[in-house]
């Protein structure tokens, strides 16, 4: 037996549905922030990932663009990003190239040049369709089966 109906119960009702409906299809994989620590090896690290995509670079020299091995995505496209790596964390965005589909030797043009012994990332990000790069408008692309993060590690040499 229903007493009285109000909009104000209506509201309220419609709006804790959305939030309990929202936390159960986000989960654990709600990233919020992009930048978050990654332990970081020595060495290349190629991360390969079967359905979501993958990227591979090796240790090459100091300079003012990064040679990108491969890129593996589906074919609506990313964007691949030069990353510094501070300690444990991403840094800057050092450049960032458009790519559609999978592709082999990607070259990324660098606003400033990669140091000579250090250690840097190439991330991919999701394309928000406006054509330009931002790294805090565009989202990290991750892995679907795990929720990690696509990265690849390298260091520059002389």
């Amino acid at each position: 037996m229903m007493k009285d109906f109000s909009m104000t119960s209506f509201v309220i009702g419609v709006m804790v549905g959305a939030l309990l409906s929202g936390a159960w299809f986000l989960g654990d994989d709600i990233a919020l922030n992009p930048y978050g620590s990654v332990p970081i090896s020595a060495t290349s690290t190629i991360v390969s990932i079967q359905e979501s995509g993958a990227v591979s670079v090796s240790d090459q020299p100091s300079g003012d663009s990064v040679m990108v091995e491969s890129v593996a995505v589906p074919p609506l496209g990313i964007w691949v990003a030069v990353l510094e790596v501070n300690g444990r964390d991403f840094g800057n965005v050092l450049g960032a190239a458009r790519v559609v589909g999978p592709h082999q030797n990607v070259e990324v043009s660098l606003l400033r040049p990669t140091e000579p012994n250090r250690s840097y990332a190439v991330g991919l990000y999701r394309d928000d369709n406006d054509g330009e790069f931002n790294p805090s408008m565009n989202s990290v692309y991750v892995d679907f089966d795990t929720g990690a993060r696509v990265v690849s590690y390298f260091t520059t040499t002389e």
